[in-house]
């Protein structure tokens, strides 16, 4: 074998260990983004919930008389609480 053959050889293995890495690096980026979207999908989830909470509370205020306004403001305020808290939730999980 002559030395350019070696050197053609050494390039060959130089190339062929890049292009494994950069199939690896690719494979672990695409399992970051699935698992970032699986994260956020679940955070949006939360979020949709408590919007859906807050609405119905809202609609039992609104058809509530005097007398039942007492007993709804702490189911208002735990539901305001839950949205406020989706929304830090998600909007830290986009930040990232």
């Amino acid at each position: 074998m002559s030395l350019q053959d070696a050197y053609k050889q050494k390039a060959e293995a130089e190339l062929n260990l890049a292009q494994a890495k950069l199939a690896e690096f690719q494979a672990k980026t695409n399992k970051s983004i699935a698992e970032s979207k699986i994260g956020h999908a679940e955070q949006m989830d939360n979020l949709e919930h408590s919007i859906t909470a807050m609405k119905e509370k809202l609609n039992e205020l609104g058809s509530a008389g005097e007398d039942a306004w007492e007993q709804l403001k702490d189911g208002l305020e735990n539901a305001l609480l839950s949205l406020s808290n989706a929304i830090r939730d998600l909007a830290e999980k986009l930040k990232d």
